[in-house]
């Protein structure tokens, strides 16, 4: 059995509006999907896609969940996401204090 740091993770994406980022925000602490989602301020994004630099301002949503909610969270951000291919990524949570980590698990009970 998974320790709660080894099931704790950091799921990042963007969005390309505030709305789509509340929205897709709500979705995920509503359904017990994460703990929490920061919705951050605006930035620059600069990548290449379909062989042309672009440049474009998003919201970064930075998710608290655990590996064992991570598909549906992927599944719900697709569901919500009008990008053809958002970033979703998933990071380990490395240190956090015992406490928080109690509370992303509650949280996001199976």
């Amino acid at each position: 059995m998974a320790s709660q740091l080894d099931d704790a993770i950091l799921v990042m994406t963007s969005c390309p509006s505030q709305q789509v980022g509340l929205d897709i925000g709500r979705r995920l602490v509503t359904d017990g999907l994460a703990a929490c989602v920061q919705l951050g301020s605006p930035s620059v994004s600069l990548y290449r896609w379909q062989g042309k630099l672009c440049e474009d301002t998003e919201f970064p949503l930075f998710i608290k969940t655990r590996q064992a909610r991570y598909s549906e969270v992927e599944q719900a951000i697709l569901a919500q996401h009008p990008y053809e291919l958002p970033e979703i990524i998933a990071l380990p949570i490395s240190h956090a204090l015992p406490g928080y980590l109690n509370w992303i698990k509650d949280n996001t009970e199976l």
